[in-house]
């Protein structure tokens, strides 16, 4: 294909020419990618400031061990509900404004925790903001982006600049609300506010006005019916899905495998651990464009393969060092694994069924499957099986899902050499 200029036709006001109009003045201190990046990363650090946050409050209302699976699922359980809306809603708007509204949302939970709300309560406020705010934010990208591989380079520093937030946010979560409960929700609140600012340097999209949300959510389930139905997108949903399972589980679980296998019952130490799977996560998604080209997607279901092994290996540990390698590794296969996935998801779905609506299909059935693990992982907790047992049965439910991806390679190569 013979290169050409960048250009956007979804949004031209992001392609450069002369005579363009004036711009806030935050367009003209930050790119358009550079300003999402930055919102993102500061939404994201006070996401994961938040459940460390909770977590302190727990210990200190000595509320049960389990409860901290129900704040998680609260929070879930909100995807799950507004799926069928934000995607239009996303869509119909300009997705700059959509971001706006999310972090407005979000912080009206850290409010609510300030007020005394129950935690869990608290954390489904925030949820609803993260969930009108999730399309937008890599459903823009389709718009700040001209061809495949840089939407793929985009996504991974999505990726990168995400997991850097929850890295430095479970970090500094962890660290605050063993200090200072009420200071660190005001930092939370803070990040928050200023996150809603950056988005001033977003330009506006048009976004689509002819968009009816009754009819829209009417459609959201045959959307979701038709981005199954195709090959690609069927892979991709069912391995980003897998992936993000497995994470909230394995994070509830690695948050007590720690004081057991380690002996550390520090929350900021524990917190630190925790982060350390990001740091691998970042260097992945970082990598992954080197690693695996954008046309062939279906090879990152490898990476999910050394995630399985990585987990299998954590009841057998019990030194400290050879714990922050396997949190490395299992963060970076995993890093690894998501990214292509999320690109050929955006790419194929933005021509299917529109981007924001791509992304709240995903996002239901990631959160679908993420609530479905917390909720087992909360039960069996309950129930007295071990934490081992936990992270060994996640595994072999990440296996499950790999192994069904490896099966659909060799049709994803034909249909990819016949295009």
């Amino acid at each position: 294909m013979k290169p050409t200029k960048p250009t956007n036709l979804i949004n031209p006001s992001l392609t450069a020419s002369n005579g363009s109009k004036p711009q806030h003045r935050l367009h003209r201190s930050f790119s358009p990618l550079s300003a999402l990046l930055l919102t993102q990363f500061l939404s994201a650090f006070a996401d994961n400031m938040i459940l460390f946050i909770t977590l302190a409050m727990i210990k200190l209302y000595a509320l049960p061990d389990f409860y901290i699976g129900v704040v998680q699922g609260a929070f879930l359980f909100a995807f799950v509900l507004l799926a069928p809306f934000v995607g239009a809603f996303a869509d119909k708007n300009a997705k700059s404004t959509v971001l706006c509204i999310g972090n407005a949302i979000k912080a009206a939970g850290i409010v609510c925790l300030f007020a005394g709300l129950d935690p869990a309560v608290s954390y489904a406020i925030v949820g609803i903001g993260a969930a009108v705010y999730s399309p937008a934010k890599y459903g823009i990208l389709t718009e700040l982006t001209s061809t495949e591989t840089q939407l793929l380079s985009a996504n991974a520093k999505m990726e990168g600049f995400t997991i850097l937030a929850i890295l430095t946010g479970s970090l500094a979560g962890g660290t605050l609300a063993g200090v200072s409960i009420t200071s660190a929700l005001a930092v939370c609140l803070a990040l928050y506010l200023l996150s809603l600012v950056m988005t001033l340097a977003i330009p506006k999209g048009p976004g689509n006005t002819e968009i009816r949300y009754g009819r829209e959510m009417l459609a959201f389930f045959k959307d979701t019916g038709k981005l199954f139905s195709v090959r690609k997108t069927r892979f991709a949903l069912i391995g980003t899905g897998s992936f993000w399972m497995i994470s909230a589980v394995f994070r509830l679980a690695l948050i007590a495998w720690v004081p057991m296998h380690l002996a550390i019952e520090s929350l900021d130490q524990i917190s630190m651990l925790t982060a350390i799977t990001g740091i691998g996560i970042m260097i992945g998604a970082l990598a992954t464009p080197k690693l695996i080209p954008a046309a062939r997607y279906y090879k990152a279901y490898r990476f999910g393969a050394m995630m399985v092994a990585v987990m299998l290996l954590f009841p057998l540990m019990y030194s400290v060092p050879v714990t922050i390698v396997l949190l490395l590794m299992i963060g970076f296969a995993g890093g690894v694994f998501i990214v292509p996935m999320n690109a050929a998801l955006q790419d194929e779905g933005h021509k299917m069924v529109g981007a924001g609506k791509t992304i709240a299909v995903q996002n239901m059935f990631e959160n679908v499957l993420m609530l479905s693990g917390v909720g087992i992982y909360t039960q069996v907790t309950k129930t007295g099986v071990s934490v081992d047992g936990s992270v060994i049965g996640g595994a072999i439910v990440l296996a499950v899902f790999v192994a069904f991806l490896w099966t659909q390679v060799r049709f994803l190569k034909s249909e990819t050499n016949l295009s």
